[in-house]
Formats: C-alpha cells, sequence, structure tokens
C-alpha cells in the first residue's frame, strides 16, 4: 500500500501537469491571435501600398504644380580644360515651355534672315538652350565655320574651332531612328530621310554634349552610321538663303576637310521669339 508521502507526490505531480498543459494552450492561444493580427497588418499594408501608389493619398492641395518640376538638366563643361568654353550662366531647369513653338531668326550677310520653327514639345531643353544663348547674343556677330559634305550648314560656335559653346551642355532629346528592315520578299518601305532638307538640329562635341552649335539641312540626308543629331525644328522662312549659302565654295580646314567656307557667313543676330526674350539665368549653383 502506497505510503502518505507517495500519494502527496503523485498529487503535486498531477497538478503540475495540469499546469504546465494550461500554460502550453493559453501559449498556443496566444501565437494564434498574434498570427492573425500580423495577417490583418500584412493584408492593411499591403492595401495601403496600392492606394498609395494609385495616388489615392495625394492632395488636390500640394503645392507641388507642373511649374515647379524640373523639365531639363544641364551637364557643368569646364573652360579651364576647354579654353574655347565661355560662361554665360546656365538656363532654368523649371519653367519651360513643353508645348508650342518659338520662332528662332537668324540674320546673316548673305540675304533674307533665316526663320525656324523651334517644336518645345519634342525638344523642349534643345529649344530653350537656343532660346538662353540668344538671349546673351551669344551667336551675335559668329560666323557658320563649316558647310558639311553631308549637306548641312554648321553654325553656332562662336571660336570657330568645332570646340566652342557655353559651359554647359545638354543631352539629345529628339533624334530620328531609322526604320526596321522589311520582312524578307515584303515591299520596301518608302524611304523618307531621317534628316529632311530644312532641319535643324543640335551637333555636339562629343556627340550627345549639345551646347550652342547648330545645323541647318540644305538637303535631305541619312546617316550610313548610328551618328545621331537631336533635333529642334525646321526652317519655315528663308530657304532661298540657306541654299545661296550652301553654294558657296569651300577648301580644306587644319584637318583636310573640304568644309571651310572661302567667304564668311556671318550671323549679325539670333533672335527667339518676338522679342529674342528668353527665362532668366538659373541661380542653382
Amino acid at each position: 500500500m502506497a505510503s502518505s508521502k507517495d500519494r502527496q507526490r503523485k498529487l503535486a505531480r498531477a497538478k503540475l501537469d495540469r499546469q504546465m498543459a494550461r500554460r502550453a494552450n493559453k501559449e498556443r492561444r496566444r501565437r494564434r491571435v498574434l498570427a492573425g493580427v500580423g495577417s490583418a497588418v500584412a493584408v492593411v499594408l499591403i492595401a495601403a501600398g496600392v492606394a498609395w501608389a494609385a495616388g489615392a493619398f495625394d492632395s488636390d492641395d500640394s503645392p507641388t504644380n507642373a511649374a515647379d518640376q524640373d523639365i531639363c538638366a544641364w551637364t557643368p563643361q569646364s573652360a579651364t580644360s576647354n579654353t574655347n568654353l565661355k560662361d554665360v550662366g546656365t538656363p532654368p531647369t523649371k519653367g519651360i515651355p513643353t508645348s508650342g513653338t518659338q520662332t528662332m531668326t537668324v540674320t546673316t550677310n548673305e540675304g533674307a534672315p533665316i526663320v525656324v520653327t523651334l517644336d518645345n514639345s519634342t525638344a523642349p531643353c534643345g529649344s530653350a538652350d537656343l532660346a538662353y544663348l540668344a538671349s546673351k547674343n551669344f551667336y551675335d556677330n559668329s560666323d557658320c565655320h563649316e558647310i558639311t559634305t553631308y549637306g548641312a550648314l554648321h553654325c553656332g560656335d562662336p571660336t570657330g574651332t568645332g570646340l566652342g559653346g557655353p559651359t554647359y551642355s545638354v543631352y539629345n532629346e529628339n533624334t530620328p531612328q531609322a526604320p526596321d528592315p522589311s520582312p524578307s520578299g515584303a515591299p520596301a518601305a518608302p524611304k523618307t530621310p531621317l534628316y529632311p532638307k530644312g532641319t535643324v538640329a543640335l551637333i555636339g562635341n562629343p556627340p550627345g554634349a549639345n551646347g550652342s552649335q547648330f545645323l541647318i539641312f540644305f538637303k535631305d540626308y541619312t546617316p550610313t552610321d548610328d551618328t545621331q543629331y537631336s533635333v529642334v525644328g525646321a526652317v519655315t522662312g528663308g530657304m532661298d538663303t540657306v541654299t545661296k549659302i550652301s553654294k558657296i565654295p569651300t577648301t580644306d580646314d587644319s584637318a583636310g576637310q573640304k568644309v571651310k567656307p572661302t567667304q564668311k557667313i556671318t550671323i549679325k543676330t539670333l533672335t527667339v521669339g518676338a522679342s529674342g526674350a528668353a527665362p532668366a539665368a538659373s541661380t542653382q549653383s
């Protein structure tokens, strides 16, 4: 027969087992509750993220609007490493028109003014670049230093070296792309020049680092390589003057290329807009 001490130990053990079982059950319930809360929070966070991405939390009363957004980025260029550059400040990055057109008027020593329609929608930064430099009289009394072999007047470098420009550059933004080759056996697509006669485009040195230099094409041109120029507009008046200039004989330049005009082609004035006005220089550092 078990002693009283044995019975007490068994009772104590049974009581401890019941307590441990209750604690285990409580812990399992606690974990289920936490798991449920965590899942609910996750769902809420996912829903909130989707709503945020969709703009559900955007406020119509926000002071930020299109006029406050940067439209263009201007890359600084060093006049120390390239002494052909001229510091005339930097155009603003905001308040740049992205629709409509501007009128660029180039008055030369060779006849009627050349009128160019700049396209703000396809080349807002290129148009702003030309407008800003025109407002600084950057082009006045400068020479178009090349009549290229591919059919364009090359202007906009006051030094006549091909290295001149402002102390900033802007990227290509409107470069025409050659169409994909037609499938075998399909009729050949009509050949449209990438740079039709009258096209005006920026030209950078190096390519893609555009500043003040531009091309006025006096004949259709399609590069045979991957050369690209950023189109800013087209001649809408004074094409006869462009044609006249294109017939000026050329001689070899310092690199041995027969592109140097034998007589001066001088830009007397270049203006953009009715008054030649442009946005003020950027105050950004």
